[in-house]
């Protein structure tokens, strides 16, 4: 079975930056695409990065291109969200995502595991 655990949320002010991080347990992380999500208060669960199970593949949301990185260490069964230039409309609950195929993908269903989210809240 694979766990994951984010950790590194908080709350900053408009334009900080913030890393997340995703521990996964249970399996070599190398074989899995991971993505992160996030859900905004009162909205549904909104995608925002992917990235294949060996790194090379990324994919990002409009709303986060160019400000938010997600990256991986295999060695570490570890995945990131390096996340800049925070802006209020970032705030939410965001979780790591595991799915059990290296390829990237968009959609929340076609993601097998989840960890249990960490908050982010911006505001000045």
């Amino acid at each position: 079975q694979v766990q994951l655990v984010e950790s590194g949320g908080g709350l900053v002010q408009p334009g900080d930056s913030l890393r997340l991080s995703c521990a996964v347990s249970g399996r070599t992380v190398s074989g899995y695409a991971m993505g992160w999500f996030r859900q905004a208060p009162g909205k549904e669960r909104e995608f925002l990065a992917t990235i294949s199970g060996g790194g090379s593949n990324t994919l990002y949301a409009d709303s986060v291109r160019g400000r938010f990185t997600i990256s991986r260490d295999n060695a570490k069964n570890t995945v990131y969200l390096q996340m800049n230039s925070l802006k209020p409309e970032d705030t939410g609950v965001y979780y790591c995502a595991a799915r059990s195929s290296a390829w990237i993908h968009t959609t929340d269903g076609r993601y097998d595991y989840w960890g249990q989210g960490t908050q982010v809240t911006v505001s000045s």
